[in-house]
């Protein structure tokens, strides 16, 4: 049953597309019948992995990222692909390829729309236990990436002083802080 505040969707279509996103415009009618547009970014959904390895590490993930012209140190995520069966699939092969490593065992712990005013991203958070270094990194391309580990608490840490700035990481950080730990 709608709800009294739904957008009826007139119209789609793709304004712009590139690799990993799309500029998606719409014309729709709001719930007074005024007719207007809307812009979004349509991205899809991700996986963000929180992995421990089996002496109680935290592989992190240091990277480049051309948007804000510096290395950003985050956890180890990647696009949800149209073979995977589930979010849980792009779990495994997103930390083999970023990090070399592999899970003993994986829970999900979270999923959030992170900017659902303006993009249909959706963060499916992971723990991932048990990880161990198996292989090399099999990066895309576009990818310069050095692995690491740290301390939970001092990866915590260096999100309350703001040293790690990744957003979509911070929150899985403060998720596990807060409830799972």
């Amino acid at each position: 049953m709608p709800d009294d505040l739904t957008w009826e969707t007139l119209r789609t279509d793709t304004a712009y597309s590139c690799p990993g996103f799309d500029i998606v415009h719409e014309d729709v009618r709001l719930p007074d019948g005024t007719e207007t547009d809307f812009d979004f970014l349509r991205e899809g959904d991700s996986v963000v992995v929180l992995p421990v390895t089996t002496g109680g590490e935290v592989v992190v993930i240091e990277e480049w990222r051309q948007a804000v012209k510096r290395v950003n140190r985050a956890l180890p995520a990647g696009s949800v692909e149209t073979d995977d069966a589930e979010p849980r699939a792009a779990v495994a092969r997103e930390l083999r390829e970023e990090t070399g490593y592999e899970a003993g065992s994986v829970g999900h712990l979270y999923t959030a729309e992170p900017a659902n005013g303006y993009a249909d991203s959706v963060f499916h958070y992971f723990l991932a236990e048990g990880c161990e270094p198996t292989a090399e990194q099999d990066l895309d391309f576009n990818e310069s990436i050095r692995v690491t580990t740290t301390a939970f608490d001092d990866l915590l840490e260096s999100v309350r002083e703001g040293d790690l700035r990744d957003g979509r990481s911070a929150v899985g950080i403060m998720y596990y802080a807060l409830f799972e730990r």
